[in-house]
């Protein structure tokens, strides 16, 4: 284990290194100087390296002091950086961000007392038993509750960047979403315990994809709350059944992302910010881009780079959403007190989810009525669908009672049925006129076109002739039958 002392050498390469924080750049790589920086760093990287292997083979002494060694390097080699022209901060973090990723979970992050621990966990709404589920190696789950994350936070200007994004003008909808997902916490969360995936990256992808909206749908055809496409949705086991896209079921879609971030952890070295990269680019580009890099990282410029702009962004969001969840009143956020526990009740009167959403109002002091919670909660039904009496409705166990009060009978079940029932006028389309009779005249003795044309206020003998296919005078016989087309009366 990493002594106390050296945790606060890691800490103060933190400190170094948060003077430049920035997001990636392109650098100068011919500037006078730079090599030799670069190839201190690499050097100080391998001692790192081998500071751990002689920790897996308990020689913890020598481990300590390799460690400080490379420590105390890379320090050096940050404030070089710094001084430097043309020097790219940016492979100091990742370096350090790798240093910070410990696949045994050995070193950094367990020095936490348990005090500080129980309190993170339960300012995100986590129980005691996260920690306990933790498969090996620890995983991401070591890099939410403990310091790495933190790190990143303190010295990557785009993870900062998307914390003020969530802080600012999208404060309303991480709240919308963090409500939302103390609802359906009951369905989503066991598939990531299960997993001993971090609830946090649950809540920061659900944020950032949907907003909590289960029903949420993007242009590209992505659906549900994690959103699926087609096809990665069906590779995990999300078809559509009986008319019913299973994208949209909550308990359905947590496990298939789940399913997937360990597929893909497995495979990217169980680094997060290249797995959330691949599940919103695609785990093939990925791939092929960490395959091509030694040690990768999301925020090696090689590969950060060579990613379209909104995969650049979201990963950031993702953990900046995550952060957030864990620590709220760091950031002068308080989320609101949800009471999530499950509950349901079987309808005693025929309704529809639109009927249910007007006679609960807004029971509990609810900030935004519940229609959306109904909707999450019950995917597979239709919000204007009338269900018969006896279906199981899943709701809020608080609103079990509200329903019996007011869903019932009385006054606010009469405004549900007769809003529900309401008509909205339709423009009824105008018949089309009856088609024109076709009038007719039969040819008399002394009749000519012109006094025909006349009689009746055709537009012409001409007109007249040609209607007729009449070319000429001797055409005009006693008894023809002339159609009257172009004139007026008979």
């Amino acid at each position: 284990m990493l002594g106390r002392s050296g945790w606060l050498a890691c800490v103060a390469v933190v400190g170094s290194l948060a003077g430049c924080a920035q997001a990636p750049t392109h650098a100068d790589a011919s500037a006078p100087g730079l090599n030799g920086l670069y190839a201190k760093l690499d050097q100080a990287t391998a001692e790192y390296d081998q500071a751990l292997a002689q920790a897996r083979r308990g020689d913890h002494a020598r481990s300590e002091k390799t460690l400080e060694a490379a420590l105390d390097a890379m320090r050096s080699d940050s404030d070089a950086c710094v001084n430097t022209a043309g020097c790219d901060p940016q492979r100091f973090l990742s370096a350090y961000d790798r240093a910070l990723r410990l696949k045994d979970g050995s070193f950094l992050g367990t020095e936490n007392d348990d005090d500080t621990l129980d309190q993170e966990q339960s300012a995100a709404g986590t129980d005691s038993g996260v920690l306990a589920t933790l498969p090996q190696a620890q995983r991401t789950v070591q890099l939410l509750h403990g310091h790495t994350l933190s790190d990143l936070v303190a010295t990557n200007g785009s993870v900062q960047a998307a914390l003020q994004v969530w802080l600012t003008r999208l404060r309303p909808n991480l709240i919308r979403a963090y409500v939302d997902y103390q609802y359906l916490r009951y369905q989503m969360w066991p598939a990531f315990h299960q997993a001993g995936l971090p609830e946090a990256v649950l809540f920061g992808i659900l944020a950032k994809e949907s907003g909590g909206n289960v029903h949420a749908v993007s242009r590209s055809g992505a659906a549900g709350p994690l959103q699926f496409m087609p096809a990665t949705g069906s590779r995990f086991g999300l078809d559509t059944i009986d008319g019913f896209d299973e994208r949209f079921d909550p308990t359905m879609a947590s496990r298939a992302a789940a399913s997937y971030l360990d597929e893909q952890l497995g495979n990217l070295n169980d680094d997060l910010a290249l797995v959330l990269a691949a599940y919103n680019g695609g785990e093939g580009r990925i791939g092929r881009l960490a395959a091509g890099t030694q040690n990768a990282n999301f925020w090696d410029p090689d590969i950060y780079f060579s990613l379209s702009a909104e995969t650049r962004a979201y990963v950031p969001m993702v953990l900046a959403a995550a952060w957030l969840f864990l620590h709220p009143a760091e950031y002068h956020l308080r989320f609101p007190k949800v009471d999530g526990a499950p509950g349901h009740v079987d309808l005693a009167n025929a309704a529809s989810l639109d009927e249910l959403s007007v006679c609960l109002g807004n029971d509990d002091n609810a900030r935004y009525g519940w229609y959306r919670t109904l909707r999450n909660l019950n995917p597979q039904l239709g919000p204007s669908d009338v269900q018969p009496p006896g279906t199981r409705v899943n709701m809020p166990k608080f609103l079990e009672a509200a329903y019996r009060r007011s869903c019932v009978s009385g006054k606010w079940v009469a405004l549900a049925d007769e809003l529900q029932n309401a008509q909205v006028p339709e423009r009824v389309a105008a018949a089309d006129p009856p088609a024109p009779e076709t009038r007719h005249y039969t040819v008399r003795r002394g009749d000519t076109l012109s006094a025909i044309s006349r009689r009746f206020h055709c537009d012409g003998a001409r007109e007249l002739a040609r209607s007729n296919h009449l070319h000429s005078a001797s055409d005009l016989q006693i008894g023809k039958r002339l159609k009257l087309e172009g004139c007026s009366r008979r």
